[in-house]
């Protein structure tokens, strides 16, 4: 084991996946002799070279593009863009061809696609730099959609998405990149797509959040603790698809329930959980699910960004208007 923070499990993830499977390459803006924005893929071009650590042209369309011609010929990219809605150009390539090819070709070709980005808000960046798209990938069917929030499943997860047929979307908190620290198994390490874990039991309310909303929860989840309140806690971490299991079972252990998200609140994965819950645990359920996220607005400017991100006292508001209702 050794302790690393979010950024370092990516960056050894992708090392480790490269010297273990030579298809796998990485591709993307700055990614290779700056090590990315982030660093997160320093030192992969000193060891792999140009041919398989690649620095594009400023065109995030043309990244995914060609990625989907890569895959085609059995290689698997991992494509990196520097921010989250720098995505958006690339929106026309991902939903008409990467989440397609699969089903266009009756299982017959494999998308081994990643796509990597730093997602969410909280670090006063310009605007486009701090969006939470996740319920533009969550919606469109062919994709599978992860946001990891510790070191370990950073590292545990990316492996798997990289192993897989299907396209991936990988989504990694920026806000907590090097915040948060932890042990991470060294060598192989895989974390099973599909599935949410338990971050701790609880029994009077459970709440489910992923990606850098775990930090805030906990934070939340201690000051409920002084309070006598006992919270479950359910790291959703595969946003699509849902571990549908574990929530509805979780849901039921306590019967009320209260969803965090970083991403505004309509038509969200929040609300497909709600859903979700309507469906499968009503009559399990004491109250109504409540949701605390980010408003119906696009992301505000540093002044405001405080009051966009659901904060500890949100969250511990929202968790005793559940337990009141």
């Amino acid at each position: 084991m050794r302790t690393l923070s979010i950024l370092e499990a990516v960056n050894l993830a992708l090392h480790h996946e490269m010297e273990r499977d030579s298809r796998v390459l990485v591709m993307g803006e700055d990614v290779g002799l700056s090590g990315g924005v982030f660093r997160a893929t320093e030192g992969l071009y000193k060891k792999y070279g140009g041919h398989r650590v690649i620095d594009t042209p400023l065109s995030e369309s043309g990244i995914v593009g060609a990625a989907v011609g890569l895959c085609l010929s059995g290689m698997r990219p991992v494509c990196e863009m520097q921010f989250d809605a720098f995505s958006y150009p690339a929106l026309d390539q991902v939903f008409s061809h990467v989440a397609r090819y699969r089903w266009r070709s009756l299982g017959q070709m494999d998308m081994g696609f990643v796509l990597r980005m730093p997602y969410g808000g909280g670090v006063k960046a310009p605007e486009l730099h701090e969006e939470s798209p996740e319920a533009y990938y969550c919606h469109t069917a062919g994709l599978r959609v992860v946001a990891p929030s510790t070191p370990a499943d950073a590292k545990g997860l990316l492996s798997a998405a990289i192993r897989c047929n299907d396209p991936v979307i990988f989504l990694e908190p920026k806000k907590v990149y090097h915040a948060v620290k932890g042990p991470v198994p060294e060598g192989d390490h895989v974390v099973e797509l599909g599935t949410a874990r338990i971050v701790r039991e609880g029994s009077d309310v459970t709440i489910f959040a992923w990606g850098g909303m775990i930090p805030v929860v906990e934070q939340a989840v201690a000051r409920l603790d002084a309070q006598g309140v006992s919270a479950y806690v359910v790291d959703v971490r595969s946003l699509s698809p849902l571990d549908e299991a574990t929530l509805v079972e979780t849901a039921r252990h306590t019967g009320r329930v209260v969803i965090v998200q970083e991403a505004p609140r309509r038509c969200s994965v929040a609300s497909e959980i709600a859903a979700l819950l309507a469906e499968r645990a009503i009559y399990d359920l004491k109250g109504p699910v409540f949701r605390a996220t980010g408003y119906n607005v696009p992301y505000p400017f540093w002044r405001g960004e405080e009051f966009q991100r659901p904060s500890v006292d949100r969250i511990v508001s929202t968790v005793h208007e559940a337990l009141s209702s």
